[in-house]
């Protein structure tokens, strides 16, 4: 361990493993510090990756179970949740050994502990000085909680208690509709749950291609997922048994009671900001507790911050973009990130993905637009494979025909939006993706459908 570094960077998720990984690359002397025994954050160890391998896992017992007679195979399927949770959680420790691995190749030393800054050249690890030129934050974010509902991670969970059931709920009342309550309710449906999703807003997925949010909901319901839209929790009251949730209408209302076994509660998620030092050490945050950067610089110098302590979307992704950026940064390099191509995705299924900016947003910019759209049901593949829900629609501006946008729900259009994303990076035209040849039969060919929509050639009837 060196007695001065030239990077020490708090937080060991994505964010802060990546920059510790490039910035050793770059021949900087780096060290982690992270409080969990394991690098990975909570992204790998109790989020991302945990979450699907479960969401994997379930789709193929319900496959099993109800999709394979419509295929000619007769089979019979039995759930063995004990083990499904132990692929799950060999998965995360094998994933988290490949960080610790790649930790060693690059000279980045790990330090276990709870950092706390001091000041911009020295960080406290659970009482040990450490010195440094340079400081990265990627702290990352926590759950965000109710007032006067106690998560107890047993009957009312967190996305963490929700990836670690030990028995099928009979009844899951999940509050928020956003992707994680839409990903974890949908493995516990699979899995027999009855599951019914409690929303604040009137549509589900905030923030995505209204279009997108509609089919999504028709299509959840088809699979047998309850909503409440437009209601809010107001208390859940433990039982001997059971859970009764109080709810009523966001607006206000009579008061309405429900009862489960378990609540998820996936309101979103806050930075962890608080007990860092930031305040004493001179660190802007907002109102809400975001690190305040500018080029991933904050207010202090050689103290940086990257991932979900900052603003911007919170995704594992944006963090690791921003992570080998400031890395490079530091290093003399140039680093960049282009904010306009960050994907999203949800691993529900169908599955749903996005990019770039939804018609909404190019209305009230003003900007004007045309829209390709092509629906799965008429793709041979998809056609073939039984999986004919949904759409792929691209967005490009009306003048320049340059792509704006792209929103998506189906069969892997998680893996589909990638085409998209490297189009917008070299700003290509809807008319480059609809006439670039893409192998046939392919649920991709979607994606070239849906561009040749936007000049109104597409081949659908």
């Amino acid at each position: 361990m060196s007695d001065t570094y030239d990077l020490v960077i708090i937080g060991g998720g994505p964010g802060g493993y990546n920059c510790a990984i490039r910035a050793g690359q770059l021949g900087l002397k780096v060290a982690c510090v992270e409080t969990r025994k394991t690098l990975g954050g909570t992204c790998l160890n109790v989020g991302c990756i945990p979450s699907k391998a479960l969401l994997h896992a379930t789709e193929m017992y319900e496959a099993a179970e109800k999709d394979f007679a419509g295929l000619g195979i007769d089979a019979t399927v039995k759930l063995n949740l004990p083990n499904m949770m132990a692929s799950k959680d060999k998965t995360v420790g094998q994933l988290t050994q490949g960080i610790a691995y790649l930790f060693k190749k690059n000279k980045v030393d790990h330090i276990e502990g709870f950092g706390k800054i001091i000041d911009a050249g020295t960080v406290d690890v659970d009482g040990k000085k450490i010195k440094t030129k340079n400081i990265v934050i990627a702290t990352g974010s926590e759950v965000a909680t109710l007032p006067g509902i106690d998560i107890d991670e047993e009957r009312i969970v967190s996305s963490t208690g929700a990836l670690e059931l030990s028995k099928v709920p009979g009844k899951m009342i999940v509050i928020g509709g956003g992707v994680i309550g839409l990903e974890l309710g949908s493995v516990w449906r699979r899995l027999g749950a009855e599951v019914t999703v409690v929303e604040y807003l009137d549509h589900i997925l905030p923030g995505m291609d209204a279009e997108v949010q509609k089919v999504a909901l028709r299509t959840f319901k088809k699979q047998k997922m309850k909503f409440k839209l437009g209601h809010k929790v107001t208390g859940v009251e433990k039982m001997k048994s059971k859970l009764k949730v109080s709810i009523e209408p966001s607006k206000g209302g009579d008061v309405d009671t429900m009862d489960a076994d378990v609540v998820l509660v996936c309101i979103g998620r806050r930075p962890f900001t608080q007990g860092l030092g930031l305040e004493a050490a001179g660190v802007s945050m907002d109102k809400r507790g975001f690190i305040e950067t500018n080029h991933f610089k904050t207010n202090v110098s050689g103290i940086w911050a990257v991932g979900d302590c900052t603003t911007g979307p919170m995704l594992a992704h944006k963090a690791e973009e921003e992570a080998v950026a400031v890395a490079e940064s530091i290093a003399g390099k140039v680093g960049h990130v282009n904010y306009d191509v960050i994907p999203g995705v949800v691993y529900t299924k169908p599955e749903v993905a996005i990019v770039g900016k939804t018609e909404d947003e190019l209305k009230a910019a003003g900007i004007p637009y045309k829209s390709g759209k092509f629906s799965f049901i008429a793709n041979s593949r998809a056609k073939a494979n039984h999986e004919t829900d949904g759409f792929v629609k691209i967005l490009a501006h009306a003048e320049t025909d340059e792509i704006l946008g792209a929103h998506m729900i189906g069969p892997m259009v998680g893996e589909m939006i990638q085409e998209m994303c490297v189009a917008m990076e070299f700003r290509a035209s809807s008319e480059d993706i609809a006439r670039t040849c893409h192998a046939h039969p392919t649920l991709s060919e979607a994606v070239r459908q849906a561009a040749m929509g936007v000049e109104g050639w597409t081949m659908q009837s």
